[in-house]
């Protein structure tokens, strides 16, 4: 299979890489900026991942960036597939679990109504723009990602210093739920859309067991031996990141209904084994 990544330098783009490394695919890797039609042609699916980086703070200019380069660079990789001779299968154009807003306890499922604020309006709009590759006889598949746990980058890679110290803690009162994945899951679960014909649309990319940033904080310190004594106050995040802080302090109780009942099965469901296998 001849798999095309846009934006397959970063990390979620380099464990794909990894896991697709075989025999039987080629792999070509685009980068987040024009689409390359040569790259693209005879590719039997392609992975679109590009964007700008959300986890910074924002100002006008960086959030428009960060909607630029999804709903527009999105517009651009459809334009640059119409032209094609040979089209793909399928798209995996990503999107995330900020789509859903801050739900407070909901329970969210691929049926859930779209939230409100600015990254879930990005979400929507994101999403919108990759089914235009619909009208083209591709099918699309939108994972909506959560927090992706690895070794090499994404958010833990963020959190290990202070929590290795003794100064991690949990950000703000705790309560938000955190949908998170393995990365070895994620990775899985592309390759089971790219290669389930009847898979479609929403696909949340989660463990069946999300936990709230309290649960999260408190299992991370046990498995690192380490005390977690200093909370990171609201007030804090919003001095350091400003509006993005509110990314921070909200979530999402996402649970991944399609890929259940697609009869995916997580190798990584809870989180506590999950860290373990990571941090060991």
């Amino acid at each position: 299979m001849v798999i095309a990544i846009t934006g397959g330098t970063g990390f979620i783009g380099r464990k794909l890489q990894a896991h697709f490394t075989s025999p039987e695919h080629t792999l070509r890797i685009i980068g987040r900026k024009t689409p390359d039609r040569d790259a693209l042609e005879g590719a039997d699916a392609v992975i679109h991942l590009s964007g700008e980086p959300v986890a910074q703070r924002w100002n006008a200019a960086v959030m428009k960036r960060i909607r630029d380069s999804r709903v527009q660079g999105t517009s651009d990789l459809i334009a640059a597939l119409k032209t094609l001779r040979i089209r793909p299968k399928v798209l995996i154009s990503a999107s995330a679990v900020g789509f859903y807003g801050d739900r407070a306890d909901e329970k969210l499922t691929e049926e859930s109504r779209p939230g409100q604020g600015f990254l879930a309006e990005v979400c929507t709009q994101w999403e919108r723009a990759s089914h235009e590759a619909e009208d083209l006889g591709i099918r699309v598949v939108n994972p909506r990602i959560g927090v992706v746990l690895g070794r090499n980058g994404g958010a833990l890679a963020k959190m290990l210093p202070a929590f290795r110290l003794g100064i991690g803690g949990r950000l703000g009162d705790g309560n938000q739920w955190m949908p998170w994945i393995h990365i070895d899951d994620l990775a899985r679960l592309f390759q089971f859309a790219m290669a389930s014909p009847n898979m479609r649309g929403a696909l949340n990319v989660a463990s069946p067991n999300p936990v709230t940033n309290a649960e999260f904080t408190a299992q991370l310190v046990r498995v690192l031996s380490r005390p977690a004594l200093v909370p990171v106050p609201a007030f804090a995040l919003r001095l350091l990141f400003g509006e993005m802080a509110s990314m921070l302090l909200t979530g999402q109780r996402v649970l991944p209904a399609a890929a259940i009942n697609a009869g995916f099965k997580f190798n990584h469901p809870e989180l506590t084994p999950a860290l373990k296998s990571l941090l060991s």
